[in-house]
């Protein structure tokens, strides 16, 4: 018995509490938003990367700490593998420890590079901070990219949110690591020798937001002859959404919805159903689009749905136009790894995995990326066909510049806890970044119209079923993120790191005996 608690004592436990200082910082994220926890969490991680003795040991600190933030802000990862239990079920623990451990060894490379470059006082937290951004940014790209939670998320319920305008995610990330970072070197000085970097910390947090209090707003109010869209929530559960009995069901409802009269007795000019909504190929031809255009009334139609050309198969936007007529057609070109295609899909399907999200084998075929469609009376959009909007440098991708963002998503995957709260969180992002209102219409949720500035002007409760009629407001002029992208966060961020490492070169020279 003795030496069973001698296992559990201080001692032996002290080196895990960066895991719970790294949930601690995942609170930030929706939908519990304490972004102060973040800074808080990030300041505890600094303190650890400060004490450290060697980057081996602050390498470790930062993937404990990235385990414990992963695993809570990622938790709805498990949903996917819980629809089918008795096929996938056994996954979901592995899926979870995975993707929490896996990114984690970003935030260990970065905390042993910033204790290599710069091992003690601010330049440590400083490079700290710069080394974090920079890792953030590398697996956003790596691998197809995985650009979720990221650390400036926690900023987006902010009043910090509208400097995303001029810097996107990593602006924000630097924002919040700028003061955390600080915060933990005045918590690691003794005495009166905190007083210094907490001033800084604090100052690196009031000028920022006195900056974003003191811009104008962007976003302008929709006029009179503001184009009306209505947004239509079925609510299907993914376990049985594809069960034959309840196709149905679920397609009936979607044409009630849509054929509803508005308030005003006028029919929307656009109505929009989720992703992969229609339980029919688009391929079925006149039988599929004449049933489309009795719902829809004259109103146009865009609608999510699946649809084949030859042995390929595509997670399509198709646009039923007010004649009747298919007049557009995008295809998902950013698909999720075992969710929408398989890498190695011949191995994978030898021991019985397939795409978890596809009806159709391996999955679906990218489309060809990212393009415009136009939709009459409304404009030029932008589809984004669900986690398709958590990438930025997809929208900066367009051939040209939309009026408004559209997103189709079907978030019954992700559980009902957080998954579709961070996923509504990232489509504010990307309307403050671009200017551009976003429309989402999600198959259980959360459907809404957020603004130019991030604002939701309307939404669906999640899991409720109904829909959402709403006055699309207009753009905002171009930002200059929108223009520029993330390099100007960037840069800073490398500029921040090669500061901190000549102040800690500086103060070896000048603390040599040669000297």
């Amino acid at each position: 018995m003795t030496s069973r608690l001698s296992c559990l004592s201080p001692r032996r436990l002290a080196p895990l509490w960066p895991v719970a200082a790294g949930a601690l910082a995942a609170t930030g994220q929706a939908p519990l938003s304490l972004w102060p926890a973040a800074i808080l969490g990030f300041a505890l991680l600094t303190l650890a990367v400060l004490r450290a003795e060697r980057p081996a040991r602050a390498a470790r600190a930062g993937w404990l700490f990235g385990a414990g933030y992963f695993a809570l802000a990622l938790a709805w990862i498990v949903e996917p593998f819980m629809v089918d239990i008795a096929r996938h079920g056994w996954m979901a623990p592995f899926a979870l420890v995975l993707m929490a451990g896996g990114l984690a060894l970003f935030w260990g490379g970065a905390a042993a590079l910033a204790k290599r470059v710069a091992p003690a006082g601010l330049p440590a937290a400083l490079a700290l901070a710069a080394t974090l951004t920079l890792a953030e940014a590398l697996r956003g790209w790596i691998f197809t990219g995985f650009p979720w939670a990221l650390i400036g998320h926690a900023l987006i319920p902010s009043p910090l949110l509208p400097l995303a305008a001029w810097g996107g995610p990593h602006a924000l990330s630097l924002l919040l690591l700028w003061p955390a970072t600080l915060l933990g070197a005045a918590l690691s000085h003794p005495g009166r020798s905190r007083i210094a970097p907490a001033l800084l910390a604090l100052a690196g947090f009031a000028a920022p937001l006195a900056l974003a209090l003191s811009l104008p707003p962007r976003a302008l109010p929709a006029g009179a002859e503001a184009p009306v869209l209505r947004l239509v929530q079925p609510n299907a559960p993914q376990r049985e959404k594809w069960l034959p009995d309840r196709i149905p069901v679920f397609f009936n409802r979607l044409q009630q919805l849509t054929t509803e009269e508005g308030t005003d007795g006028q029919r929307p000019d656009l109505v929009i159903w989720p992703e992969t909504a229609v339980p029919y190929l688009l391929n079925e031809g006149a039988a599929l689009t004449d049933l489309l255009a009795e719902s829809a009334r004259g109103s146009a139609l865009a609608f999510g749905v699946q649809r084949r050309d030859g042995a390929d198969y595509y997670n399509s936007l198709a646009l039923l136009d007010a004649n009747g007529e298919i007049s557009g057609t995008y295809d998902k070109h950013h698909l999720v790894p075992f969710g929408e295609y398989l890498p190695l899909a011949d191995l994978m399907a030898d021991v019985g995995i397939g795409a978890l999200a596809s009806r159709f084998g391996g999955g679906y075929t990218p489309g060809p990326g990212a393009r415009l469609m136009e939709l009459p009376g409304i404009g030029r959009a932008l589809p984004l066909i669900c986690y398709e909007a958590v990438f930025p440098r997809d929208i900066r991708a367009a051939p040209a510049r939309p009026d408004l963002l559209l997103q189709v998503t079907n978030d019954a995957w992700f559980g009902s806890f957080s998954g579709p709260y961070q996923h509504l969180a990232q489509a504010r992002l990307r309307a403050v970044e671009q200017g551009l209102p976003l429309v989402r219409a999600a198959n259980t949720g959360v459907s809404a119209l957020i603004s130019a500035d991030g604002e939701l002007l309307a939404s669906l409760p999640l899991n409720t079923t109904g829909h959402l009629d709403v006055t699309l407001p207009p753009p905002s002029a171009p930002t200059p993120y929108s223009r520029h992208g993330d390099w100007p966060a960037l840069l800073v961020a490398f500029a921040l790191f090669c500061v901190a490492a000549a102040g800690f070169v500086h103060h070896v020279f000048r603390s040599s005996p040669e000297s």
